[in-house]
């Protein structure tokens, strides 16, 4: 009786000591990943911090070695200086109105037209969803040259007509991904409000648009940030200042200004600023689109 007292001792034991061995496995993971993710967010972050530090500091502190971090003193000048040696606000509104076009044909053109290829029943609906998926095999290089003589025939060329009309019509890649997240949607309740006496519209608008707020967020906060770092398009279609994107004004004053850093590093915080606070308020979303569109519901 006494041997077999023991050994339930020893089991009782061994398995005290290995849930303990499982707790310091597992909070020894989860320090080594919190240790990770600091390391790498000092790394990422550092460039981010050095522009921010070098956009506040006087000429003479910019290449003193080793380098002072926390600018002493502060120059906040550098800040309007910008505007008087380039139109920053000018370029600012040439790029929110492309940034506009691009998020409103991935947000709403292109979920209404996922919304059909997911939903709607029509004879060679699957064969034209292959084509345009297809659309996404084409080099944008091999269209750039016909697509600038179509834009030059019609005189787009010097406006911001060919940065904003095409985006509007949609993209191939926002289809695919809202369109394999509207198919994780319940087909019950669009039986439900077809049956109600609502239109394809309608469902789409009242119920698969709010149900679908990850994956619109991650499609429009890719549109935004696809505009707003364009530089190849502008510089191809855009030739007068006054229609200059701040990716493109930014190059131009980086050529006339070149070694005036400290200016230079202030107009980049500003351009980066909104990036930066676009994301922040649509991280939750953003990340969440992104999981849920890779997952089969």
């Amino acid at each position: 009786m006494a041997s077999v007292q023991s050994s339930e001792a020893l089991l009782q034991s061994g398995a005290v000591r290995a849930r303990h061995r499982a707790r310091a496995g597992a909070a020894a993971g989860k320090l080594g990943a919190y240790v990770a993710l600091v390391a790498g967010s000092v790394v990422f972050g550092l460039p981010l911090f050095w522009m921010l530090s070098t956009s506040l500091k006087p000429t003479y502190e910019i290449f003193i070695w080793p380098p002072q971090w926390i600018p002493t003193p502060i120059v906040w000048g550098n800040y309007p200086a910008v505007f008087t040696y380039a139109p920053l606000q000018l370029y600012a509104i040439n790029t929110l109105i492309i940034a506009g076009a691009h998020v409103f044909g991935a947000v709403l053109v292109s979920s209404l037209t996922a919304y059909a290829f997911a939903f709607l029943r029509a004879p060679g609906r699957d064969v034209v969803f292959v084509l345009v998926l297809g659309t996404m095999m084409i080099p944008g290089i091999v269209l750039l040259i016909p697509t600038y003589i179509i834009f030059a025939k019609i005189q787009w060329v010097n406006t911001l007509l060919p940065l904003t009309i095409p985006p509007m019509l949609g993209s191939a890649f926002y289809i695919f991904l809202l369109r394999q997240f509207f198919m994780g949607i319940p087909t019950e309740l669009q039986d439900s409000a077809l049956i109600d006496g609502a239109s394809d519209l309608r469902i789409w608008w009242s119920i698969v648009m709010p149900l679908s707020k990850p994956a619109l967020a991650t499609v429009g906060v890719f549109s935004f940030l696809t505009a707003w770092n364009d530089f190849f398009g502008p510089l191809i279609y855009l030739s007068s200042q006054e229609h200059y994107t701040l990716a493109l004004g930014l190059q131009v004053f980086l050529t006339e200004h070149n070694n005036e850093w400290g200016l230079l590093m202030a107009a980049s915080t500003m351009i980066v600023a909104p990036v930066i606070v676009v994301f922040f308020f649509a991280q939750r979303q953003f990340i969440q689109g992104i999981v849920l569109t890779g997952i089969k519901m």
